[in-house]
């Protein structure tokens, strides 16, 4: 189990890297909110889980865990001082996967992200879809078992796609899914992502149906 924890607290840091340490799992820190961002910004990659604070200097947790969710589906547990509901509801709204108030027991953390790993290594990351398959784990995607190369977006549009196979999807879904709801662009900028989606995709990008005047939908053929 390998850890990115981020948080300013160096205190914290330190226990909490030692308790983990302790148990077999390997853990990273990050103190600082900025240089969290720009790793989210990049897609996270080969770790298990994100412990993340929400007041941090540079950037809060709200943003750098907007931020993973374009890229990753990675767990992302927040250990905040903020325990207000409204806080609390903020946060899964994002896209975290549990909410810990400080103070909170190391034993109890550690369980907890131990249950969360193994519920998430135990669920199915490759998903198919006609002549495409797309594996959410290692981020890669094939046409016909060949590996195609995808953008970051146009892997995220094809993965809410293929979630929710012969859906019509609209515009705005894919803004607010893709982009984040505080993107305040036009709605044009889906088309143009769609449009080189397909072109990627090959044959398969006749997969992408367009439904004028409502959106696209994906279908095996």
């Amino acid at each position: 189990m390998k850890i990115l924890l981020v948080e300013d607290d160096r205190q914290i840091c330190r226990v909490t890297e030692k308790y983990f340490s302790d148990q077999g799992a390997e853990i990273t820190s990050v103190q600082d909110g900025r240089a969290a961002l720009e790793l989210a910004e990049k897609g996270i990659s080969g770790y298990s889980l994100v412990l993340l604070d929400i007041m941090l200097p540079g950037a809060d947790g709200f943003t750098i865990c907007r931020a993973i969710r374009k890229n990753s589906d990675i767990p992302v547990i927040f250990i905040t001082a903020k325990g207000r509901e409204e806080d609390i509801l903020h946060g899964y709204a994002l896209g975290c996967d549990d909410y810990i108030v400080k103070p909170f027991l190391l034993s109890a953390l550690y369980a907890k992200c131990c249950a969360m790993v193994k519920r998430t290594e135990q669920a199915d990351t490759v998903l198919t879809c006609g002549a495409i398959t797309l594996d959410t784990k290692k981020l890669t995607s094939c046409v016909n078992g060949q590996e195609v190369e995808l953008t970051p977006k146009g892997f995220a549009i094809l993965y809410y796609m293929m979630e929710h196979e012969g859906w019509v999807i609209d515009r705005d879904t894919l803004l607010n899914k893709v982009w984040g709801d505080d993107y305040f662009g036009v709605d044009r900028v889906v088309d143009n992502h769609v449009k080189r989606l397909r072109k990627a995709l090959g044959s398969a990008g006749a997969q992408i149906h367009t439904v004028f005047g409502r959106g696209y939908k994906l279908t095996e053929k």
